[in-house]
């Protein structure tokens, strides 16, 4: 149609709470990331967008560099999408930063690495303010235990033991490991791990598997069996949600790598 303004792709750097939400992807009976940032666009532009995710996040677990995109025929400049979006948006979610892409991005295709932290607080006593962000482990743990054991993830290995066989799904197992360690910092233990890709339950399930052999209840020979043995499923013991956090994606065009530096530190 004449005078009609073209097609623009622009992606969101979005970072949310994940406490009050059936996960990040569209649900029809729960409040969802992906609902919740398609009401604020149509808030803004008018427009019924479907927003893509680079990342799917289960109920529960937090963002603080989830990337979402989306096309648009808005002709408002990516910052005043921030601070409308903003406007709309619940208080538990935030965008970051946006940036006009191309037309043909995909935030799930053309992402090359996604890095996850797993934060435990591992004292005697429950946790208060970091109770929704936090698996609480009051045990002593052997971290330097769990840390060779961490160390072993890195390199391509077969991850079909760390997801439930049911949600396989004819999905590849093999995954490459860029960065896996465990870090102590004050009360809480950090594990981040950074891969090409990740199974549904994969983290959290290797989360479970490094506490039990932080406990001493799982040698590192037998860790380091599951990813030989790669049996779907082995690992059956899912650490909790609220944990778990998908602190960055990467793409070869270092898209939002400015906004996302400070994550780098605890």
């Amino acid at each position: 149609m004449e005078g009609q303004a073209p097609v623009r792709r622009l992606a969101l750097l979005i970072e949310y709470d994940g406490t009050a939400y059936g996960g990040s992807q569209y649900q029809k009976n729960a409040p969802t990331i992906q609902g919740s940032l398609e009401r604020a666009i149509s808030s803004l532009t008018g427009e019924l967008n479907r927003v893509a995710l680079a990342g799917r996040t289960d109920a529960g677990v937090h963002a603080r560099g989830q990337v979402a995109s989306f096309t648009t025929s808005s002709r408002h400049p990516p910052e005043v999408f921030v601070k409308a979006m903003n406007h709309h948006l619940p208080e538990d979610i935030s965008v970051i930063a946006a940036a006009e892409v191309p037309v043909a991005f995909d935030p799930r295709r053309h992402a090359r690495r996604r890095w996850y932290r797993y934060t435990i607080h591992n004292a005697p006593q429950r946790p208060v303010l970091r109770r929704r962000y936090a698996w609480h482990v009051p045990e002593a743990l052997q971290l330097s235990e769990m840390q060779a054991a961490a160390a072993a993830l890195v390199g391509r290995h077969d991850f079909a033991a760390f997801c439930q066989p049911s949600a396989l799904g004819g999905r590849r197992t093999l995954r490459l490991v860029e960065r896996s360690q465990v870090g102590r910092c004050g009360r809480r233990l950090l594990f981040d791990i950074e891969a090409d890709g990740f199974l549904p339950q994969m983290v959290r399930r290797l989360v479970g598997a490094l506490v039990d052999v932080g406990r001493g209840r799982l040698s590192i020979k037998a860790f380091e069996a599951l990813l030989s043995e790669a049996r779907p499923g082995t690992a059956s013991f899912a650490a909790p949600p609220h944990g778990l956090c998908l602190m960055r994606v990467r793409y070869d065009h270092g898209l939002f790598d400015e906004e996302t530096d400070e994550d780098i530190q605890p």
